[in-house]
Order: structure tokens, then C-alpha cells, then sequence
């Protein structure tokens, strides 16, 4: 029986946003141990990672599974691929021995640089050895129609264990299901149009059966979506980070302990998210400093953040596709003193937590399910034109135990997010095993520096370290202060 899926209009944006300059991938980089797949040689043993890969693809469908398109209304809908082959997806290269850290950012950059095939399921798996300290690779990239960053990190635990066991099952037999005909695609979107009208139907009836509660919540719905196209149509300022960007890519990262950013976010207050936005205001008014702004200058600067905030439900955990809406938050980079500049960033985060914001995003969606499905995608290229932030941060929470592939121990975990048009740096995180770490993704052209922007990054958040333990040195000496009419701190007559 020929099967398909419709993509739904966020995931289809994905897609409608990707142009030879912005590619639509979602990567990272994972370091591992290679002792437990050392080959005789001193190799990588591939063909026993790719028989692990091909031993859980039963639980990620979509890997096998590649872009259609209905016709006449062009919508993109998976189909199994009937020529679908492991030995494409899951890729084997290596560096010059021994091969160092710089040597693999490079590489990596030239990977994110080149787009993925839509004629082929949309994810590539690359084994890169070589690699000096006994180490060796993962670079994974996979479209962002399939996965936002909760679900890519459901899936990395899906080819990832938390035991050492080195034991690979045999995998399921797999058969791919008939693509449908266009015939078959025209008729099946047919019938889901005229079935529209029926849920529509439904959805009022329930609504005139609840008219105080309807009427309330449409109209929160209606203040939410003004208030997110208000936020998307308010240009941030124009800044070196905002200018056209090429194919090619820069990337750069680093690490910093999850006990040290826990550690300032109980001295000084906020959320570790908090925190992450307070280290990058930090580094950017230190790094457009070095660019050669004056402080006047970047104080005039209306500079903003867009942070991707998950709306998948528990629920929804281990699910493909993607449930993200985003926030707008303007960085106190003119701020020198770390904790005024916390503190500023946690009044920011708390208006956004108060706003509608999320929510208009995820009504927007929903609206264009039930009509034009490229509503969303021309509200987001609108939206991109309109510069509504000047670079994205996004923070994933990880698993916070040792990860396994076949006996082989996760080490770090670097994630690459996509660049949009005239917005050359990405920043995301993923916290794991006691370290959160940073992944910088900058155009080639636009950010030759990037390398500075990391060494900002652990500047500003030592300034806010030092400042969470002068504020714990400073809780502790005020502690010991004897109270009022506490005769112990008296002096002796």
C-alpha cells in the first residue's frame, strides 16, 4: 500500500527558508573514545558503526524516509526511499595524524558548508579519524524539517547508551512502503480539504458549548499572535554580525563546567539559561569593543538575541518534527559590571516569560494548518527581511551521565545550529555530563574573528564567576556578624 506524511507547516518552513546561502541543517560534532573501536590498524572500525546505525533505524522512520511533493499545491510529504543506503548516509574520513582540535573545526566547517541532497533522505553521519589523544569523531547533520534541538537530542540517545556494552542486535527487516502516485497525492489532499471544513465545524460547535471560555481564549490567542508579529516585524539594530552571508562556514567551540554557571546562578540569581545570555551580552560588547566600536556606539545599539523555546510536551518526547516558538531578548551588551549585566538579562527573560509570545507562534502554526500552508513560511521571511534579532542562542539540555556507542564513551558534544539571511553567528549549547557546552557556527567572510568571539565568551563568564564569588565571600563574612544584642561580640570590660 503506497503511504505518505504530510509535513507540517513549521517543518515545511524549514525548507522554504533554505537558499544556497542558508542551509537548513541542524549538526554537531561528538568526540569519543576509540578505544573500544580501534581496528587492528589503528582505525575506526565503520562497518561496526554503520551495522549499529543500521540496528536502530526502526526507531527513527523518518531516516529512511525522503522529501515528495504534492502537485499542483507543491506541499512536501515523506515517502519511504526505495533506494535507501546506509553506506551514503553514514560517511567514513579522516585527518592527518595526529589530528588536533583546530584541524577538525576546519573540517567541519567545510561539512555544514555543503547542503544535504533533497533527493535522498535529509541526514549524513560522518566517522572521523585520525584524531590525536586516542579520540576520534561523529559529525552528524540532519535537516531541521525533521528534528528542532530537543529531538535531535532524543535521537543522539537512540544511537547513544548509558552502559559500555558493546553488543549490536541484528537489525529489523525493513521494506519500504510504495511512494503514492501523483494521482494518489492530488486526491489524498482533496479529501483532507474537504474534511477541513467538518473539523472546522467541530471545533466551533464545541466552542458555542463554552462561549465564556471560547470567547477568553481566542481572545488571548488573538493579543498573543499581535504580540509575536510586533516582535518579529521591530528591526534590531544593524550590526558587524548582520550583514549578507555566503555558503561557506567558520566553526569554533568551547566548554565551560555545569557546576561553575550552577555556582553564579545561585550567588547572583536567574536560571542558567539566565546566565548564558548574560555571558554572551558580555562577549559581544567586549568583541564589537575590539572591532573597533566606541562604547557610546555600542550603547546606542538595540541588540537582540532569538532564543528558540521548546513547546513539546512530555509527551511529545522522542517524536520527530518540530514544536519550537522563539523569544526576543534584548542583550545589555553596553553592561561592564557582570552582575548588573545578570541582572538586567533577568528582567528581560522575566517580561518574555510574562508575554504571549510563545504562544502567538504556535497559533500562527495552527493557522496554517487549517489554511494556506505557506502562511507561515512567508510570515518568517518577512520576518527574517524585517531583522528582528541579530543573532540566535540556543541552550538544549543534555543527559547528565556518560553516553556510550558500542562501548565507545561520548566525551564532549558540540551543537551547530543554521544561519538565516544577513545573520552570520548561531550559538547553541547542549549541557552533558556535568559540561555545557558551546558551538559557534559564523559565515566564512563575515566572522574571520570568530575565534575571539569564543575567547570573549570565557572572559565574560569568568567576570561573572568572580563576581558570584565575591557575593558568596560577602554572604559568608555577613553571616558571621554577631546580631544585635549577641553579647559574644562584645569586648570584654
Amino acid at each position: 500500500m503506497a503511504t505518505h506524511e504530510r509535513l507540517s507547516a513549521l517543518d515545511r518552513t524549514f525548507l522554504d527558508l533554505e537558499y544556497p546561502e542558508t542551509h537548513m541543517h541542524v549538526a554537531g560534532v561528538m568526540l569519543f573514545d576509540a578505544a573500544a573501536l580501534r581496528t587492528p590498524g589503528g582505525g575506526i572500525d565503520v562497518e561496526k558503526i554503520r551495522k549499529h546505525v543500521a540496528s536502530r533505524l526502526h526507531l527513527m522512520p523518518r531516516y529512511r524516509q525522503r522529501i515528495a511533493r504534492i502537485p499542483l499545491e507543491n506541499h512536501p510529504v515523506w515517502v519511504d526511499d526505495d533506494r535507501f543506503n546506509l553506506e551514503y548516509h553514514v560517511r567514513h574520513t579522516a585527518l592527518p595524524r595526529p589530528g588536533g582540535d583546530e584541524q577538525l573545526k576546519l573540517l567541519t566547517g567545510r561539512i555544514i558548508s555543503q547542503q544535504l541532497d533533497r533527493g535522498k533522505p535529509l541526514w549524513e553521519l560522518w566517522i572521523v579519524e585520525g584524531l590525536d589523544g586516542d579520540r576520534f569523531a561523529m559529525i552528524t547533520k540532519t535537516h531541521h524539517c525533521m528534528i528542532d534541538g530537543v529531538a535531535a537530542v532524543d535521537l543522539a540517545t537512540v544511537l547513544l547508551s548509558p552502559s559500555p556494552d558493546p553488543t549490536i542486535p541484528d537489525a529489523q527487516p525493513w521494506k519500504p512502503q510504495s511512494a503514492p502516485s501523483r494521482g494518489e497525492l492530488v486526491m489524498e489532499e482533496a479529501r483532507r480539504r474537504l474534511a477541513t471544513p467538518l473539523e472546522f465545524g467541530k471545533a466551533v460547535l464545541g466552542a458555542m458549548q463554552n462561549p465564556v471560555e471560547t470567547a477568553e481564549s481566542i481572545s488571548e490567542q488573538i493579543s498573543a499572535v499581535t504580540e509575536t508579529l510586533g516582535a518579529g516585524m521591530s528591526s534590531a539594530s544593524e550590526s558587524p554580525f548582520n550583514q549578507p552571508i555566503g555558503p561557506h562556514r567558520r566553526f569554533e567551540w568551547t566548554a565551560i563546567e555545569l557546576a561553575d554557571v550552577k555556582r553564579v546562578k545561585n550567588a547572583l540569581g536567574g536560571t542558567i539559561n539566565d546566565v548564558v545570555l548574560a555571558t554572551v551580552a558580555g562577549a559581544v560588547g567586549s568583541f564589537l569593543s575590539g572591532r573597533g566600536l566606541s562604547p557610546e556606539e555600542i550603547a546606542e545599539l538595540d541588540f537582540r538575541a532569538m532564543v528558540p523555546v521548546s513547546v513539546r510536551a512530555s509527551s511529545e518526547r522522542g517524536t520527530l518534527g518540530n514544536r519550537i516558538a522563539s523569544w526576543a531578548a534584548r542583550l545589555p551588551i553596553a553592561q561592564t559590571n557582570p552582575r548588573r549585566r545578570l541582572q538586567a538579562v533577568r528582567a528581560v527573560t522575566a517580561d518574555l516569560k510574562g508575554s504571549r509570545q510563545a504562544m502567538g507562534a504556535e497559533v500562527l502554526a495552527r493557522v496554517s494548518e487549517w489554511t494556506v500552508s505557506t502562511l507561515l513560511s512567508l510570515a518568517m521571511r518577512l520576518a527574517a527581511r524585517a531583522r528582528p534579532f541579530n543573532l540566535i542562542v540556543t541552550n538544549v539540555p543534555g543527559p547528565q551521565i556518560p553516553l556510550y556507542m558500542i562501548g565507545s564513551r561520548l566525551l564532549a558534544g558540540y551543537p551547530i545550529g543554521p544561519l538565516f539571511l544577513d545573520q552570520s553567528l548561531n550559538i547553541a549549547l547542549l549541557s552533558y555530563d556535568g559540561r555545557l557546552y558551546w558551538g559557534l557556527n559564523g559565515d566564512w567572510d563575515v566572522l574571520p574573528d570568530l575565534g575571539d568571539l569564543v575567547t570573549a565568551i570565557r572572559a565574560s563568564f569568568d567576570e561573572l564567576l568572580q563576581a558570584a564569588e565575591t557575593a558568596h565571600a560577602q554572604t559568608r563574612t555577613s553571616s558571621r556578624r554577631p546580631r544585635a544584642g549577641d553579647s559574644s561580640g562584645e569586648h570584654k570590660r
